[in-house]
């Protein structure tokens, strides 16, 4: 059975750097990752997640508007073993809902790392 996991830190709590090595992990086992960060996040291009280690890697762009579960499906059958997302924190609260439709519908777990608080330690809406 897949779960929904967030996995959060401070800034500068290396968590671009745990995705990417996530990555790294499933893919030397002969998994399929789909890489996805928001578009808002455009600090090292639109589509590279970076992390100050040196690690880098090409990422799908998920927009405010961006329908997961309907990008998902659009996928090839079998493509996806596992759905990693970068600075999830600026995610909707719709796209989280269609994250988790994903993890109960087609077993598919998604691991999310990023911020839970901003510096006023507001939760961000995603």
């Amino acid at each position: 059975m897949a779960k929904l996991y967030f996995k959060y830190g401070a800034m500068g709590s290396s968590k671009s750097a745990q995705t990417l090595i996530t990555k790294f992990n499933y893919e030397e086992r002969g998994m399929s990752v789909w890489l996805l960060k928001p578009a808002v996040d455009t600090r090292f291009g639109d589509d590279l997640v970076y992390s100050r280690v040196g690690l880098s890697a090409k990422a799908e762009i998920a927009p405010a508007y961006y329908d997961l579960v309907k990008a998902f499906l659009a996928r090839k059958p079998g493509e996806t073993s596992v759905i990693l997302i970068d600075e999830a924190q600026f995610l909707t609260p719709e796209q989280v809902d269609q994250l988790r439709l994903i993890v109960d519908d087609y077993d598919v777990p998604v691991i999310c790392f990023g911020l839970r608080t901003d510096f006023l330690t507001h939760m961000f809406p995603g």
